[in-house]
């Protein structure tokens, strides 16, 4: 043993003998209640470190889970709807034109169209959240152009603005 060990262990001997003097003159009933206090309190810091925590993570994995679940089918499914769109074929320059004005008619007579080469710039004059949500999925899966800019403001629940889109004849990344 060391020296500093030997200092360590003299300094805690010296620090307990009148503990263990008091020890050793109380009755049996008072060591009983110094035992049965001492394992209160060792089951006290059980609970405190160790179940308490461990058990507050259990609850909270429980409600979780679903959510985590429900994440999951969602990024699946996304997963499968981009590799869906990396398998397509690529497309004429015209065809996705063509996709583009069918697809138009989703957002109704509040917008118009123009082409400048690769380029389509929408202008949205009134056009519902839900109907332009419908138009930019349909534009992405059928006619394979992926929006460049959007340049759009809100007044009253209706979107007005400009949508510009890359128009490829390769499917967009």
């Amino acid at each position: 043993m060391s020296a500093q060990g030997r200092s360590v262990a003299s300094t805690l001997h010296t620090v307990l003998a009148p503990l263990r003097a008091r020890w050793a003159q109380s009755t049996p009933r008072d060591q009983r209640l110094v035992r049965i206090a001492l394992a209160i309190l060792l089951l006290a810091l059980v609970w405190l470190v160790a179940l308490r925590p461990a058990l507050a993570t259990l609850r909270m994995a429980q409600v979780q889970g679903p959510q985590l679940r429900a994440q999951l089918q969602d990024m699946l499914q996304l997963q499968s709807l981009a590799q869906a769109l990396q398998a397509q074929p690529a497309s004429a320059t015209a065809d996705a034109k063509g996709a583009l004005e069918a697809a138009l008619t989703t957002l109704g007579a509040n917008a118009q169209m123009q082409f400048t080469g690769d380029r389509a710039t929408v202008t949205l004059n009134g056009s519902a959240a839900d109907h332009l949500t419908q138009w930019l999925t349909e534009v992405r899966l059928n006619a394979h152009a992926r929006p460049l800019e959007l340049h759009v403001t809100q007044n009253q629940g209706l979107w007005k603005g400009t949508v510009v889109l890359q128009v490829s004849s390769a499917p967009a990344p």
